[in-house]
């Protein structure tokens, strides 16, 4: 009988219902409905039969239906950098265009603040909210042991942890949401290299820390390519700023003031609205090339004036979508569904968009 049953679903083509599972293992349906919805005070034998009949009829569990049934909400939290970071202010800025289809899909988002580039300070709001209850949280990360034992509470927990923009240590979360940087780097000194057509050049480099993953890693491929393949081309050492923007103007200032001057610039970070205001008021030579991360509205400005001549932005709006869609497959128990590979956008002044929203920010002298 049991056999008859599983062969009429597939010739009919329909899809097998919670009730054809109940009969298929030969329990109740309300058995049947525990098990599924992993909700305990079933026999290990039941379980087993259910979970054969599930296999047996291609029975596929409809996680939404079930969560509206329980009205379930997704409690989730985002960590970002606090500051007058533009990028992560658009970041804020989509999850908060999204918040009516975050509710109307039952999902809640906390954004809380943490101090950029610091390990300590992020370890200190991983603990927390140990005992907050979300149920999975997106971190823009650091690489460091010391943040390690707060990630491993939270995954005791049960929290599904997912590295965002930059990457925490790979054990201890379960994806990383964000482009490649190595390769990020590598692009920014292929066109550095090009722009050069050769010639001697110097370049002033500049970071927020390298203890963020994404810092560290657009500078060891943007090393890898100039080495390679343009060795007429000098890198200086980086210097560290925090993001903070009047230091990366003061950085950029001295080193278009040296003997021998800079022949490019490349900002692997942030606080690039102190880099535009220097080259906006600083002679430039004739020859310069500067290349800067994240399209925002100085960098968008920078480009149209001419002070700037590439930007690599990582499109912060496929990034959080890509976040959501990720930790709410992954708390469901479910698979990370297929995804192309994040790909950074490259902009000269000949394929902008015609308009970047403003974030209402004086960055001027603060994180950028």
């Amino acid at each position: 009988m049991k056999a008859s049953r599983t062969d009429s679903i597939k010739q009919t083509g329909r899809k097998p219902t919670l009730s054809d599972v109940a009969r298929a293992a030969g329990v109740s349906y309300a058995t049947a409905d525990r098990v599924i919805n992993d909700r305990g005070n079933v026999a290990q034998k039941s379980v087993r039969k259910v979970h054969d009949a599930m296999a047996e009829l291609g029975y596929v569990r409809n996680v939404a239906a079930a969560n509206l049934s329980r009205q379930r909400t997704y409690r989730l939290a985002f960590l970002l950098p606090k500051g007058r970071n533009a990028f992560f202010s658009r970041v804020r800025a989509h999850l908060d265009g999204l918040s009516e289809h975050l509710v109307a899909d039952q999902i809640s988002v906390d954004v809380i603040e943490i101090d950029a580039f610091e390990v300590e300070g992020l370890g200190n709001s991983l603990l927390s909210i140990v005992d907050a209850a979300y149920d999975g949280i997106a971190v823009v990360g650091l690489q460091s042991v010391d943040i390690e034992a707060p990630l491993r509470a939270l995954r005791e927990q049960g929290v599904v942890i997912v590295g965002l923009v930059s990457d925490l240590p790979v054990d201890y979360r379960s994806a990383y949401i964000g482009i490649d940087n190595i390769a990020a780097g590598r692009t920014a000194g292929r066109l550095l290299g090009l722009s050069h057509g050769g010639r001697k050049g110097r370049v002033q480099i500049l970071a927020g820390s390298l203890d963020a993953r994404d810092h560290a890693d657009r500078l060891r491929g943007f090393r890898e390519v100039i080495g390679q393949d343009y060795p007429n081309i000098e890198l200086l050492e980086p210097v560290m700023t925090l993001d903070d923007a009047r230091k990366v103007g003061a950085v950029v200032q001295q080193a278009l003031t040296a003997e021998p001057g800079v022949t490019a610039v490349y900002n692997v970070g942030a606080g690039n609205s102190g880099l535009v205001a220097t080259l906006e008021h600083c002679d430039r030579p004739a020859r310069f090339f500067c290349v800067v991360h994240e399209l925002v509205p100085h960098t968008h400005r920078a480009l149209m004036h001419k002070q700037v001549d590439l930007v690599i932005d990582q499109r912060p709006d496929v990034e959080v979508n890509r976040a959501l869609t990720i930790l709410k497959a992954l708390i469901d128990g479910r698979d990370i569904p297929p995804m192309q590979d994040l790909v950074p956008t490259i902009y000269v002044r000949d394929n902008l968009p015609s308009h970047i929203p403003d974030t209402n920010l004086t960055e001027q002298g603060d994180h950028d």
